[in-house]
């Protein structure tokens, strides 16, 4: 069993977005003492150690991450895909936009808005000459507070590991999470 150092107790209490004084609250113990094993005046006892740790467990517990949302079956479209059979994904699947992905790598994004001035001449156009920019993208890990500031300006965010596509998160998942 490796303990955490000063250090690692600080990183990851502001990863959490705690103040000292919240940790102490959890911790039963007090604001100064938290300040005082951060900065590395004082080793605590185990015990104290433990009930820090243990304290920063529940926290990190307590936050909801992409990976708590993702749908892992993302509904997409190729760029090299027609029109048409972009339309078609959007109506079967019932969104009003969907990522366009090329090997795993969301690279635009086509929805009915961005068809809304296409003739039926361009049915079977590529989706590439009508798509919009990618959703952004974010890692499992990214907490609702950043997803949600991504949908404030975007009709989806795209989770990836390793710079792959591995789930979709929409303003609609969100809700149903809150719900």
């Amino acid at each position: 069993m490796e303990l955490p150092t000063p250090q690692d107790i600080r990183e990851r209490r502001t990863e959490l977005g705690l103040t000292q004084s919240e940790l102490a609250g959890q911790a039963d113990v007090s604001q100064p003492l938290i300040a005082r094993i951060e900065g590395g005046d004082v080793d605590p006892r185990l015990s104290t150690l433990r009930r820090i740790v243990d304290a920063l467990e529940r926290s990190e517990g307590d936050i909801v991450r992409a990976d708590d949302l993702m749908h892992e079956e993302v509904v997409s479209v190729g760029p090299d895909a027609s029109v048409s059979e972009a339309v078609s994904a959007m109506q079967d699947a019932g969104y009003s936009q969907l990522p366009v992905i090329k090997d795993g790598v969301p690279v635009g994004s086509i929805s009915f808005e961005d068809l809304m001035s296409v003739d039926e001449d361009a049915r079977d156009r590529p989706v590439s000459e009508f798509m919009g920019e990618s959703f952004p993208t974010k890692s499992r890990s990214a907490t609702l507070d950043e997803i949600s500031t991504d949908l404030g300006h975007n009709k989806a965010v795209i989770v990836t590991e390793r710079g792959n596509t591995v789930g979709i998160i929409t303003e609609a998942d969100i809700a149903a999470r809150l719900s």
